[in-house]
């Protein structure tokens, strides 16, 4: 009993362990929960910027259709192919991104196929330039036709190149007021006119004489007559020479409306032939008997010419229609 009395009851603690708010692990996973949602609108975001008007009203009319509706057809089903009437807009056609891009390409396209022309109008001026050399080359090799090289005179113009043909005091191309060519201006035309074969482009074919009036003046046969006359033998001789006759687009009589030395009109220099290898765009003129082409927009064809004349080019022949390299 004693014993009992002496010994001390037994005393029991438990220690109830609570963790530490600022050192736990919750708050990592709410957070992170919290990121992923962020990203996923940032994502949202990016999407919805960077779709199309068309594909965003899509989306947007999806979500205002009624589902009875959705499913079973009618208006406001957006299944424009569908047997049963539809509503909503075929994106494809009207708002999509194929129409809204429209008047971009449009706009792109005509940039693009004005660049092209210029491009093709430079390669085509590169190619009278090496027609230009290639008559010059000729007339070099050619004995006979050295000794006229003085009386051959070619150049650039606004319409294409231009050769002319014209008179020494001594040495006319044609006999004396008759549309007669001399033996050597046969030859002459006979060489060019197999050349201008290498070529595609059309010609023009003009005859001028100088003030001098001619016999009768204005009222019988003038030097309208004579001028028309001496270019049409002129093209006669060309194809003689081998010349396809479907080149020539236009052959005028100018008399002595067009001096080549405007100073001294009855000069003999001014009586000549002028050839003109034509550009596209003369061509279209002369085609359409002078009417307007290419009106709206565009770069002057003389700069165009000028940025493929190099400084080789010669000298031009008539001050104020040849362009200056």
């Amino acid at each position: 009993m004693s014993q009992d009395k002496n010994k001390k009851p037994i005393v029991v603690k438990r220690i109830k362990k609570v963790a530490g708010m600022a050192h736990g692990g919750a708050w990592k996973i709410a957070y992170a929960d919290f990121v992923t949602a962020m990203m996923a609108f940032f994502l949202l975001m990016w999407l919805l910027g960077s779709t199309t008007r068309g594909d965003l009203k899509g989306i947007s009319d999806y979500f205002k259709t009624p589902l009875k509706v959705a499913l079973l057809g009618g208006e406001g089903s957006g299944d424009a192919t569908s047997i049963i009437k539809g509503g909503g807009e075929d994106l494809s056609r009207e708002a999509g991104q194929v129409k809204l891009a429209e008047p971009q390409q449009v706009a792109s396209l005509a940039e693009v196929q004005k660049e092209i022309a210029r491009i093709e109008r430079i390669k085509e001026v590169e190619k009278l330039k090496l027609l230009k050399q290639n008559i010059e080359k000729a007339i070099e090799s050619n004995p006979s036709l050295k000794k006229f090289k003085n009386q051959i005179l070619l150049d650039m113009t606004t319409e294409g190149l231009r050769i002319q043909i014209v008179d020494e005091k001594n040495r006319p191309m044609f006999q004396l007021g008759s549309a007669r060519l001399e033996p050597y201006t046969r030859e002459i035309l006979h060489e060019i006119g197999r050349m201008l074969n290498e070529v595609p482009n059309k010609v023009s074919l003009s005859g001028h004489t100088d003030a001098a009036l001619y016999g009768g003046g204005n009222k019988g046969y003038s030097n309208w007559e004579l001028s028309a006359d001496r270019a049409n033998a002129s093209r006669r001789e060309l194809i003689g020479g081998g010349m396809d006759a479907e080149k020539i687009v236009r052959v005028v009589g100018l008399s002595s409306a067009v001096l080549f030395v405007k100073e001294e009109p009855l000069n003999p220099m001014n009586r000549r032939i002028s050839l003109i290898v034509m550009n596209k765009r003369a061509e279209e003129a002369a085609q359409h008997d002078g009417g307007i082409v290419d009106a709206e927009g565009g770069e002057r064809l003389e700069d165009v010419v000028k940025e493929s004349i190099d400084a080789q080019s010669g000298v031009p022949a008539v001050p104020g229609t040849a362009l200056n390299p």
